[in-house]
């Protein structure tokens, strides 16, 4: 399946990895490599999972930590499981509170962006219901690469030297403990330089041996409770031990003969599945470049701005999921994508900085797992001798009190982190991911468009060269998007701006699983350390 000639001609020669027993997709090697070992070790896909994004906490902390959020879609025995591990603002957090300390908006450095991180209690709640190996012995390599360190690369360097940067520009003590973790030599680790922080791994090691009680319930509760108050934030340990990810049932839109699948609200998957649902909905126009370009950008435009209008906590939703998706709604969506490119609006249905991960093995359990601090290292807020870095999700919430994102006590924000997953015919097809904050859902709509429409096997779909809707008509393309292609959208009114760094436009990983023959067919991501290996 989807091996087809490329959408873009040249754009890449690399083929597909293939695997029968089982197979780990994420965006570093070494954290890939525990993965696989842990399935060596008679681990299934969710132990593997768990595994592996512990492991990313210590190798790319440049992107998601301990105190990160996460999210899940696990195939098991059939069926599809949403796991939704983001974690909700303080009990003390209101928008008077936020107010009256000076802020209009929330801020994104500091203490008062930070929300309960939900990682730790994903990964103990995942082995508990689905794994089979010892939760400890899931942390031990985490643990161990954490101790003994590992080498930096290039990617990860240039990610660690803009948050250096950025931190750099504060001069509030509290921050001071992330650069005594992450800068101790006064600067970003150098590539090929050895980084280890012995404070994660003796974190790790709480977590490992508590099934995560520590973090929520103990020592380290203690830890972040402590700095929160010390430094102004309004996290407690309060809000740490009341907290538990939510078990949830995945939303999906049919597209091209496949159910496309997404955890609900608060997620922004519901993004991805507008997007495509106004795409199914829209004539067929085979071999035409431009006009499949210019609907696809036309789409996730005008379904970005109905998740920015609309979706946060679930329950606060004012259209509900089945108004989002109705097909009615869809159509009349998709009837505003013409000839040009428009600057788009949000709809009425009531009318009508992250890694990720995919997993599989031999008995066809699937894990499509992402984890985020938000953007970079999160807030910028290290508890001291912990090697934690707390993320920054609240920094989403709206102080508006009129707006469905409004902050609340208690409530989960609108959440950019978002795992797909693919079916047909009740049957697992695979997990797919494109991380990258706003990008997310963009980067996940190219990679399904390109594998079930334009028929690119996964690493062509991720070697693709993409594109990045940005505001009103403006979209960014990579370096390397054809000419003819980016002179051809501006005909449209697009206005199209070539951006040099390819980070920016995501990062992402691919699994599929064969229906007949059981073969995994796995990409992984050209534009980090991305790896995927087969087992």
């Amino acid at each position: 399946m989807y091996n087809n000639a490329l959408y873009y001609p040249n754009a890449s020669r690399r083929m597909a990895t293939f695997g029968k027993r089982g197979m780990v997709a994420t965006s570093q090697p070494l954290a890939a490599q525990v993965g696989i070992s842990i399935l060596q070790q008679g681990g299934n896909a969710i132990d593997a999972a768990i595994a592996t994004a512990a492991a990313l906490t210590v190798v790319e902390p440049t992107s998601n930590g301990i105190g990160s959020d996460a999210f899940a879609i696990v195939w098991v025995n059939g069926k599809l499981h949403g796991l939704n591990a983001s974690g909700p603002a303080p009990q003390a957090a209101t928008i008077e509170a936020i107010k009256a300390l000076g802020h209009d908006t929330i801020p994104n450095h500091g203490m008062l962006p930070v929300t309960v991180p939900g990682a730790p209690a994903a990964w103990a709640m995942l082995s508990e219901r689905f794994g089979k190996l010892p939760f400890a012995q899931l942390l031990a390599p985490a643990i161990a690469l954490a101790e003994e360190g590992f080498a930096v690369t290039p990617v990860i360097h240039q990610m660690w030297q803009e948050a250096f940067t950025t931190y750099s520009a504060y001069s509030e003590a509290a921050f001071k403990p992330w650069f005594d973790t992450f800068a101790p030599k006064g600067r970003a680790p150098r590539p090929d330089e050895m980084w280890s922080s012995p404070d994660h791994a003796n974190s790790l090691n709480a977590i490992a041996n508590t099934k995560a009680e520590a973090f929520y319930k103990g020592e380290l509760a203690d830890a972040i409770d402590a700095f929160s108050q010390k430094h102004g934030g309004l996290l407690r340990k309060e809000d740490l031990a009341a907290y538990q990810p939510e078990w949830v049932d995945p939303i999906s839109i049919r597209y091209k003969g496949h159910d496309i699948w997404e955890i609900p609200p608060n997620g922004s998957g519901m993004i991805v599945l507008q997007a495509l649902g106004m795409l199914e909905r829209l004539e067929a126009c085979p071999g035409n470049t431009l006009e499949t370009l210019h609907r696809r950008i036309e789409a996730t435009k005008l379904a970005y701005m109905d998740g920015f209008k609309h979706i946060t906590e679930r329950a606060d939703m004012a259209p509900s999921i089945e108004q989002m998706l109705d097909d009615g709604y869809l159509k009349a969506r998709a009837a505003l994508i013409g000839e040009q490119a428009v600057d788009p609006v949000h709809g009425n249905p009531l009318q009508g900085g992250t890694v990720y991960l995919a997993t599989a093995d031999s008995d066809g359990n699937m894990v499509s797992f992402i984890q985020s601090n938000f953007k970079g290292f999160g807030s910028g807020m290290v508890v001291p001798g912990t090697g934690i870095s707390l993320q920054n999700r609240g920094w989403s919430f709206s102080l508006d009190p009129k707006h469905a994102n409004a902050l609340a006590p208690g409530k989960r924000t609108y959440h950019t982190i978002i795992p797909g997953f693919i079916t047909k015919d009740n049957q697992a097809v695979g997990p797919f991911g494109v991380m990258g904050g706003y990008m997310q859902p963009q980067g996940q709509l190219q990679v399904v468009t390109a594998m079930l429409e334009d028929h690119l096997n996964p690493q062509a779909a991720l070697d693709m060269p993409r594109w990045k809707w940005t505001k009103g008509t403006t979209v960014e393309v990579e370096a390397d998007f054809p000419n003819h292609l980016a002179l051809a959208l501006a005909s449209r009114g697009h206005h199209i701006v070539k951006v040099a760094d390819s980070i920016s436009f995501g990062r992402g990983q691919i699994i599929l699983r064969d229906p007949d023959s059981g073969v995994l067919q796995g990409g992984t991501e050209p534009r980090t350390d991305g790896a995927v290996l087969p087992l």
